[in-house]
């Protein structure tokens, strides 16, 4: 009866199996990706190492220590896993699951270069260009276009 009460010891280096969680599903949990989907093909695609081993498949285990290199839209981030996911909540729950362990600086440049490459500089201000985006045109420069064709006076 004793044997009951006393919680079952694990040989040393194993870990629980609720402990343990696929790595498709804890990208997803810790929001590091959108959808379940799509953290399944980074994996597959080989943009996740755990523990700088690169892995391709979805349902590697996953443990709390395991060191997680994600490269995900032009960033790298390195992700410490503390506990394996329940569900998908919110935030400020999904960041309790990870240390992020990328370097400062490195989130600094991402964070410029992403902002040069969208159009907006440092200082925040939209860059103005000399030729306007394709596309549909704006109702103003409709009536510009218009004039310009010598249709404006019906």
């Amino acid at each position: 009866m004793a044997d009951r009460d006393m919680p079952s010891e694990q040989p040393s280096g194993r870990v629980a199996a609720d402990q343990t969680q696929r790595l498709d599903k804890w990208l997803w949990y810790a929001r590091v990706t959108k959808t379940r989907t799509l953290a399944a093909a980074l994996v597959e695609r080989g943009r996740i190492r755990v523990n700088r081993v690169r892995t391709q498949k979805p349902s590697h285990t996953i443990k709390p220590g395991d060191v997680i290199t994600a490269s995900v839209q032009r960033n790298v981030r390195v992700l410490k896993v503390l506990q394996a996911g329940n569900r998908r909540g919110p935030a400020t729950e999904a960041q309790g699951l990870y240390e992020d362990l990328t370097p400062a600086n490195e989130l600094r440049s991402t964070a410029a270069q992403r902002g040069a490459s969208d159009g907006v500089a440092a200082t925040g201000a939209r860059q103005t260009s000399k030729y306007p985006p394709a596309g549909r045109p704006s109702k103003k420069e409709r009536r510009n276009l218009v004039q310009l064709k010598g249709q404006g006076s019906r």
